[in-house]
C-alpha cells in the first residue's frame, strides 16, 4: 500500500452522488464553521463516476469519501481492493425516493411502474400482441394507456453514471418490466439479456439525459409543462412550491410511504470512507462523526429539514458505532 503524504492535503475531498451531495453539503458547511478543520471539498460525480475515482488508489491525489444513491456494487469492491483501497468502512445515512415530477401548472399523472416501463423502456411487448419485444413505437401518454392525458412524452432523467439512473432502472423499469410473464420467464433462462430488456431507456427523443445536475431538470419543468423530470425526493421537497410529483401505483412519495418503501420507487443512500486517508488527511472521521450524530441524521436533525429521510434508530446506532470504529467492509455485505 503507498503511503501518502503526511500534510499533501489538509482539506477532506468527498466525490459522488448528485442526490446525497445536498445533505453532504449542508453537513461540510456545518463542520467547516463548528470545527477546526476546513470545509470538506464536495464535488458531485454521480454515484458511478465517484466510485471510479475512490477506488483508483490510496494517496492524496484520490478522494477520501465518496457518496452513493446506491449500495456499492461487488464489482465496484473489487475494483477498490485491486488498487489498493482496501479498508473500506461503509455509512448508510438514510432513504430517498425517486420521483417522477411535472410542474405545479400541469397535470397531476398517476402511474403504475407498468407505464412507466411501457413509456421509457427501449424496447417493449409488441401492442399487436404476442409475446414478442418490439422498438417503442409510444409517442405520447395516451398511446400507453388510453387513461393517460394526450401528450407528447417528455421525460429528462440522469444519465448512466448517476446512482438515481442505477435504482431508477432496477427498480421502477424492472418492476414495470416483470409484470409481463413472458419476460420474467426470459430472467431464468438469459439474466443478462433480461437486464438489458427491462434496463436499457429508449434513445429516440422522448426520454433525455439531463447529465448530474439536478436543479438543471427542476428548472426545465418550471418552464415546460409537458415536460416530466425524474429525480430524488429531497429537489422535490427543495422545490416544493413550483413542483409535483406523480403517484407511483397510487402511492403519494412522502417520508412515511419512502421509510416504510409502501412508495415503490425507493432506495437507500450510503457514503464511504477510504480509512487508510484517515489519520493523513485532518477531518475525515470528525466529518464523518459529525454527520453520523442524532442532531444531524436523527429523526429530528437538521438533515430531515433538507429532505432525508432518517434510518431506523437501530441502524443509526450501530452505523454510527462501524464509523467510530472505522469497521472495514467485508465484501460479503453486497
Amino acid at each position: 500500500m503507498v503511503s501518502a503524504p503526511a500534510m499533501a492535503r489538509d482539506t477532506v475531498n468527498v466525490v459522488g452522488s448528485s442526490t446525497v451531495y445536498p445533505f453532504a453539503t449542508v453537513v461540510a458547511e456545518r463542520f467547516g464553521r463548528n470545527t477546526d478543520f476546513p470545509t470538506p471539498k464536495l464535488e458531485s460525480t454521480g454515484s458511478g463516476g465517484g466510485f471510479k475515482l475512490f477506488c483508483a488508489g490510496i494517496g492524496t491525489q484520490h478522494p477520501d469519501i465518496t457518496n452513493a444513491s446506491r449500495r456499492m456494487k461487488s464489482s465496484e469492491f473489487e475494483m477498490c481492493q485491486r488498487n489498493g483501497v482496501e479498508a473500506i468502512t461503509e455509512v448508510k445515512i438514510g432513504a430517498d425516493g425517486i420521483v417522477i415530477a411535472n410542474s405545479k401548472d400541469a397535470e397531476k399523472l398517476d402511474l403504475t411502474l407498468k407505464q412507466v416501463f411501457l413509456a421509457l423502456a427501449k424496447d417493449v411487448p409488441d401492442p399487436k400482441g404476442g409475446e414478442k419485444l418490439v422498438p417503442n413505437p409510444y409517442q405520447k401518454w395516451s398511446d400507453v394507456d388510453a387513461s393517460l392525458p394526450n401528450k407528447a412524452i417528455r421525460v429528462m432523467g440522469p444519465p448512466p453514471t448517476s446512482g438515481t439512473r442505477d435504482a431508477f432502472v432496477e427498480i421502477a423499469m424492472e418492476g414495470g418490466c416483470k409484470t409481463y410473464d413472458f419476460i420474467a420467464q426470459i430472467k431464468s433462462d438469459d439474466k443478462s439479456r433480461y437486464k438489458s430488456v427491462c434496463h436499457s431507456m429508449r434513445e429516440d427523443g422522448p426520454f433525455v439525459e439531463a447529465g448530474e445536475n439536478d436543479n438543471l431538470i427542476v428548472q426545465r419543468l418550471v418552464q415546460d409543462k409537458d415536460t416530466l423530470g425524474i429525480f430524488g425526493y429531497s429537489f422535490l421537497m427543495e422545490n416544493s412550491g413550483e413542483i409535483q410529483a406523480s403517484t407511483i401505483n397510487g402511492v403519494e412519495p412522502t417520508p412515511d410511504t419512502i421509510a416504510d418503501e409502501q412508495y415503490p420507487v425507493a432506495r437507500s443512500l450510503f457514503f464511504y470512507i477510504k480509512n487508510a486517508h484517515a489519520g493523513v488527511v485532518p477531518g475525515i472521521q470528525e466529518y464523518a462523526e459529525e454527520f453520523t450524530t442524532e442532531g444531524t441524521w436523527g429523526d429530528n436533525g437538521y438533515l430531515v429539514d433538507v429532505g432525508l429521510i432518517p434510518n431506523p434508530r437501530n441502524v443509526r446506532m450501530e452505523t454510527a458505532k462501524a464509523v467510530r470504529e472505522l469497521k472495514s467492509m467485508t465484501g460479503n455485505e453486497l
